[in-house]
């Protein structure tokens, strides 16, 4: 529920009053003495998804477009009229749906000062690139929650569907500041840590984990930007905290800028383009869904003459951020088909593996036993190739077995095409 102030112009006291008094809305009348063009302060409760029908309604009384409106939120009211009146609007669709304008106050409100945008984002992309570095995800999840990521995202697309250029050209710019911001700090603390020494000598970033799933994005990177962006839009148009669809924004932005810049301070172009390719897809991701799920909760510009701009505006936007994400999309389906043949492969290597035992089993008395099957690739960030094939063997207590090597060889070239270095380790089972 919310506590409403708004200022009464001369002449438009009983219009107003009366219009409330229409609505069944209680209300406490103060007059205005400052000598100025009001008569009067009017404050009434309304629950939250009745103050922008409302105001729309007193607006069409002449309470003017500059008059002095103030929203907050209320804890109590105790009035048989406003149960009747939460009763009624209880009744819509978006019941905790926030007016229009208290959702513009809110989206500028979170995109903070350029002062403190700049700090934050600076230390969020430090400490994102330690963790990076050091392998550890906790490192990682402290970068994010003090990445001020979530309110710029939130602006730009208020800022189209009301049609507040202002609002959205800052959004704009705070998002496209801020990632190369992060980028840069990423690059130059990476490269102060890799020639410092401060961890030990490593000649390849991608055999750290958790660089590497940053490294080969695919289609389920995606889903997750998508679901930030969504979270974040219904979490500001119902009125609660953003804080942790904050964290959930930036688990798809400061990350992937890190290792854009561990890849530029490393000079492996691999990685800076594919963590870099999984940025662009986020943040491009992040505000599609922001300005659908928008729009389709029905916010528009106050005027209904700007309400055509608005969604001129905004199908432009939508337009180039769907085709700017399919185009991108080639690079995740790509690495998706290629995750998926990973998979296939190595399952088929471990069926040609088994079977080489099993017809060994046939031609000997040993009982051998496929343990495990481990399929090393080519050492490269993106588009592996099978490289080695280790097969652990189990034999029982006090025999031995020898020769399965070849015969695995030739069916895993057989089935992959290449040659392959085929490895088997034997290891003494027993059965209890």
């Amino acid at each position: 529920m919310r506590l409403v102030q708004v200022t009464i112009p001369s002449g438009k006291r009983r219009t107003i009053l009366s219009t409330l008094d229409d609505e069944g809305v209680d209300y406490v009348v103060a007059d205005e003495t400052s000598g100025r063009e009001y008569a009067a302060v009017a404050y009434f409760p309304l629950p939250t998804n009745a103050v922008e029908p409302i105001l729309g309604s007193l607006r069409e009384a002449g309470l003017g477009d500059d008059a002095f409106t103030v929203v907050v939120e209320a804890n109590t009211v105790v009035s048989r009229r406003f149960e009747e009146l939460q009763k009624q609007y209880a009744e819509e669709e978006d019941e905790g749906r926030i007016a229009r304008e208290e959702l513009t106050a809110e989206a500028s409100n979170l995109a903070p000062s350029l002062d403190v945008y700049v700090v934050m984002t600076v230390v969020s992309a430090l400490i994102a690139t330690a963790g990076l570095l050091l392998d550890s995800p906790a490192v990682v999840v402290g970068s994010m929650v003090i990445a001020p990521l979530v309110g710029p995202a939130m602006a730009a697309s208020v800022g189209t569907v009301v049609n507040d250029h202002d609002l959205f050209s800052r959004g704009v710019r705070l998002q496209i500041g801020g990632l190369v911001l992060a980028i840069v700090t990423a690059a130059l603390f990476a490269l102060v840590v890799r020639y410092s020494n401060l961890i030990p000598p490593l000649a390849d970033v991608t055999t750290i984990p958790e660089i590497r799933e940053r490294v080969a994005p695919d289609f389920l990177s995606l889903v997750v930007a998508i679901g930030a962006g969504v979270a974040g839009v219904v979490s500001l148009t119902s009125g609660v905290s953003t804080a942790l669809v904050g964290v959930m924004i930036a688990v798809a932005l400061i990350p992937p800028a890190a290792t854009v810049g561990i890849g530029l301070a490393w000079g492996a172009p691999l990685v800076a383009v594919g963590s870099g390719v999984l940025l662009l897809v986020n943040v491009l991701s992040i505000n599609l869904a922001a300005l659908v799920v928008l729009w389709y909760s029905g916010y528009r510009p106050e005027h209904w003459f700007r309400q055509g701009d608005a969604r001129q505006a905004m199908i432009k936007r939508i337009a180039t951020l769907v085709v700017a994400i399919i185009l991108l999309s080639a690079f995740l389906g790509g690495v998706t088909y290629d995750s998926y043949t990973r998979a296939t492969t190595t399952e088929q290597l471990t069926t040609d593996a088994e079977a080489a035992v099993a017809a060994a089993n046939e031609n000997t008395d040993l009982e051998m036993t496929v343990l495990n099957v481990q399929v090393e690739h080519t050492n490269t960030a993106l588009f592996q190739e099978p490289q080695r094939i280790i097969v652990t063997v189990g034999i029982p207590p006090g025999q031995s077995a020898v020769g399965l090597a070849p015969d695995i060889d030739e069916r895993v070239e057989e089935t992959t095409g290449r040659d392959i270095e085929t490895q088997v380790r034997y290891v003494t089972t027993e059965t209890g």
